[in-house]
């Protein structure tokens, strides 16, 4: 009989994750930290980047693709005068448009903003995970190639000021997804007439999750040194339902369980009228999402298969895949 790579644990790790690190880095190194048999994130963050990285562990991670969609917040500061490759700090500096232009003050930044709120078109950055012909486009931006990407819209909630200080100006957003925060900051200094690229982003909210859920790596690194017991990082995970503590809940008696883990819609008395909605058994077990068809009945979408409280047996010795 083989043996099994990594262990079942469900949930969700809100990992803040530090400058330096590619989040496909750092869910490797926080799988194997939970000798986790299944592990994937919900949208990286640029290298560069620190904050909310939400990181789905086990069933949860059939829920990656609803934090995917979901809105994000970014407090950013954004480097006037500099312009680089790749719109941020880790490309090579190219020369100003104008070098005679001069540096933003807050008058003019109040005079600009408006325009970056609300629903506005961006053209996505060379520097992206974005395909054409089947690559990304930031291998063929490493190799000198640039191909002609057409404007997409996306929605500016909130666009705050924070601080000026000389050359460097921080503020808050609250944006849709597949909103890129570098191009924002390009078009922000393009608008100026003095350039701009991003020195810093930090990540502070992505769908419900906040900043103050937030797990550093050292942390849970420390943690699996000093604390006792086998697996001392677990108390540490969300359970994969909050991923959609924001769509209303229905709770199913044992008969409609049974056909909606058929795959069968099925009719449910005070049902919402439309939508998605988290699905529980009567003892609260988390089965997943549903959503409601247009004759009323209610269709299992994306069901998870987690265990009883307390009936999961890890295998004695399993290691992190």
């Amino acid at each position: 009989m083989a043996r099994r790579r990594g262990r079942n644990v469900h949930g969700v790790l809100t990992l803040d994750k530090p400058s330096g690190v590619t989040s496909n880095d750092a869910l490797q190194r926080v799988k194997r930290l939970y000798g986790a048999a299944r592990a994937g994130h919900t949208g990286s963050l640029d290298k560069l980047a620190t904050g909310l990285l939400p990181l789905c562990l086990g069933e949860a991670t059939k829920l990656s693709s609803y934090l995917l969609e979901a809105d994000k917040s970014y407090v950013v500061e954004a480097h006037f005068g500099v312009v680089t490759t790749t719109g941020d700090a880790d490309g090579e500096i190219l020369p100003r448009p104008d070098a005679s232009a001069p540096l933003p003050d807050l008058a003019a930044l109040e005079r600009v903003l408006p325009s970056f709120r609300g629903t506005i078109e961006q053209v996505p950055p060379m520097y992206s995970a974005l395909k054409y012909q089947g690559r990304r486009l930031h291998e063929l931006a490493r190799e000198g190639i640039e191909v002609k990407r057409e404007p997409r819209q996306v929605r500016i909630d909130h666009l705050e000021s924070l601080e000026l200080k000389g050359d460097k100006f921080r503020f808050r957003m609250d944006c849709s997804k597949g909103t890129y925060v570098r191009t924002l900051v390009a078009d922000l200094g393009e608008k100026l007439g003095c350039g701009a690229s991003v020195s810093s982003l930090r990540r502070v909210r992505s769908g419900p999750f906040l900043e103050e859920h937030m797990v550093e790596l050292a942390h849970l690194e420390e943690l699996v040194r000093t604390a006792p017991g086998p697996y001392p990082l677990d108390p540490l995970l969300l359970p994969p339902d909050r991923v959609l503590e924001n769509y209303p809940e229905l709770v199913l008696d044992e008969d409609l369980v049974y056909y909606i883990t058929q795959g069968q819609p099925v009719q449910v008395p005070r049902a919402p009228a439309e939508g998605l909605l988290r699905l529980y058994e009567g003892d609260r077990r988390f089965l997943g999402v549903g959503e409601i068809l247009g004759d009323g009945r209610v269709a299992p979408r994306r069901l998870l298969r987690l265990p009883r409280p307390g009936t999961e047996v890890d295998v004695p010795g399993a290691t992190g895949g």
